[in-house]
């Protein structure tokens, strides 16, 4: 397992998560994702794999529709660095734009039917 770094573009917001190497990320058709542009983790990081390290207070929510997710962005750059699932508290899946050690142009991606659910 790798540790990640992650934050968002002002650095406001800092998290970490523990993963294999990552090699691949998600693209969603939904409205929101559609709009935000921005390629996730392929799977969603627990409790034991993620950690919210600074900036609690910089993070603001958004819910829409059918209200399944907590789309977190920083209140002063407002990049979205993750979301949680409301079924799954504390599970967190990632913008991987905002992970110091990726290069997403570099990552395999694949699209989810997210107007289906």
């Amino acid at each position: 397992m790798i540790t990640y770094h992650g934050n968002c573009h002002c650095g406001a917001v800092i998290f970490t998560f523990r993963s294999e190497t990552i090699r691949s990320g998600l693209r969603c058709n939904c409205s929101i994702c559609v709009r935000k542009g921005a390629l996730m983790s392929t799977e969603y990081f627990g409790p034991d794999r993620f950690t919210r390290v600074s900036g609690e207070e910089n993070l603001a929510l958004y819910r829409f529709g059918d209200r399944l997710v907590n789309h977190y962005f920083c209140r002063h750059c407002g990049i979205y660095p993750f979301h949680e699932a409301v079924e799954c508290p504390g599970h967190y899946r990632v913008n991987l734009g905002c992970v110091a050690e990726l290069d997403v142009a570099m990552l395999e991606v694949a699209w989810i039917d997210g107007r289906a659910f």
